[in-house]
């Protein structure tokens, strides 16, 4: 089922919003992880100093992921200018209305996404 353009637009302007947040959340969370910490070295006790390393880990492991999602969203992006938004990248079956609802910038159907993640495709 092609999608109508009133459903496609209200799915870009949701993608164009998400990728607004999650680029100024990218921003803030490199910046963070950039920072230097000045008391490093410093009479400060090695807990604390795992502690700083274990949230400094944290955060690159989110930002990792949001510049994933990120991705994502520019695909839809393009197959949206493309024409193709709604379409599996992989099967070029029709993507259910209720997943782009649920994930906006989803590119393929649930079934190829599990065989995507199992390493079959």
């Amino acid at each position: 089922m092609a999608l109508k353009k009133t459903e496609i637009d209200k799915f870009k302007k949701k993608l164009q919003d998400l990728r607004s947040k999650l680029s100024h959340s990218v921003q803030g969370s490199t910046a963070e992880v950039k920072k230097v910490d000045e008391g490093t070295g410093y009479s400060q006790h090695q807990a604390d100093q795992g502690t700083d390393d274990f949230d400094r880990t944290i955060s690159l492991e989110v930002t990792s992921c949001e510049y994933n999602i990120l991705r994502q969203i520019d695909r839809a992006l393009e197959k949206i200018e493309e024409n193709t938004y709604g379409i599996c990248d992989v099967t070029n079956e029709a993507i259910p209305l209720a997943r782009l609802e649920a994930v906006p910038y989803a590119t393929m159907t649930v079934k190829a996404q599990e065989q995507l993640e199992k390493g079959l495709i």
